[in-house]
């Protein structure tokens, strides 16, 4: 059932869970989905803050999806979540970013 696939020269193996059929070698497709946007939309988030010369000590970004209850199961929603940490950080921006 896994699947094998090079990205920038990295490899990535996606697999289903044992009770699936699957040998649990690497991320579910699904969730590694969820993980790519908020790896995508943090780091364009955070470049633009550096550029405005917004200064965080730390920064997370946690991503929800809710799935279709029937078969293929897709997304019909996707709820992210930034959580900014920092002294006298401007709303504004982190509006903005």
């Amino acid at each position: 059932m896994a699947f094998s696939a090079e990205v920038n020269g990295h490899e990535i193996i996606l697999d289903a869970a044992e009770k699936g059929g699957g040998e649990n070698r690497g991320p579910r497709p699904k969730p590694l989905m969820l993980t790519a946007l908020a790896g995508c939309t943090g780091m364009d988030v955070v470049s633009i803050l550096k550029k405005m010369r917004v200064e965080l000590d730390d920064f997370n970004v946690y991503v929800e999806g809710d799935l279709t209850d029937e078969h293929p199961k897709q997304f019909t929603q996707m709820h992210v979540i930034y959580e900014f940490t920092g002294k006298n950080l401007p709303e504004e921006k982190l509006q903005k970013a």
